[in-house]
């Protein structure tokens, strides 16, 4: 009994080792990849025709505003407004009734005064890869600006060089409050492991479907 219980802890041991590890290393690639290539100032960032805003939910499983959401369409709003974006395609997640990222990030948008024709939705963004995979095969795209915080836009960044998308990010103000910012970096090091491998193994979006042509 007392062998069977060593190998399990030894077992788990090595397991937990080996979590530790893969989490280190993707980590640290990532984040040395997209190096240099994410911006905190309108001023400084490079002009792309169209800038990808990456989905997430209008509001916290509480019912309060998400800032996150706030955040990001404050940054998309700046980099238009600034010129250094003709066009914003919207990627979020719409798979069930009642819950539409996408519209919602339009309505903040155009509130902000984004105009409706410089918009494009696409509302099967159900993970970061599928937003980039689409950007690419769906709506052409092989270049754009990513926005969301830095630490996703670094994951983005990685998945859109393995798209062959040349892509740069624009970063949110990332949110302050203790508990949501302990919850999304933890659970962004498991995200990164989990890029590493749908590239090693090729994984594709949910839904394709035909093109579509941004600015036409």
């Amino acid at each position: 009994m007392k062998k069977i219980f060593r190998r399990i802890i030894i077992t788990f041991a090595i397991l937990l080792l080996l979590g530790i590890v893969a989490v280190v290393c993707c980590n640290s690639y990532i984040n040395r990849n997209a190096e240099n290539r994410t911006y905190e100032s309108v001023e400084t960032i490079p002009y792309n025709e169209v800038g990808l805003l990456l989905g997430t939910s209008p509001d916290t499983r509480f019912g309060h505003v998400n800032s996150y959401f706030t955040n990001r369409v404050k940054a998309a709003a700046e980099l238009y407004f600034a010129g250094k974006i003709s066009f914003i395609l919207v990627s979020g997640d719409n798979h069930r009734r009642g819950y539409n990222e996408p519209e919602e990030l339009k309505k903040a948008l155009m509130a902000a005064g984004v105009p409706e024709s410089a918009i494009y939705l696409d509302y099967a963004g159900f993970r970061t890869l599928d937003s980039i995979i689409r950007a690419k095969k769906v709506f052409g795209q092989s270049s754009v600006t990513i926005i969301s915080q830095k630490w996703h836009n670094e994951r983005a960044i990685y998945l859109a060089d393995n798209a062959e998308i040349e892509s740069i990010g624009y970063n949110a103000d990332d949110v302050t409050y203790k508990s949501s910012y302990i919850k999304n970096h933890g659970r962004e090091l498991v995200a990164r492991v989990k890029a590493v491998l749908d590239v090693v193994f090729h994984k594709g979006p949910k839904f394709l479907g035909e093109e579509i042509q941004i600015g036409e």
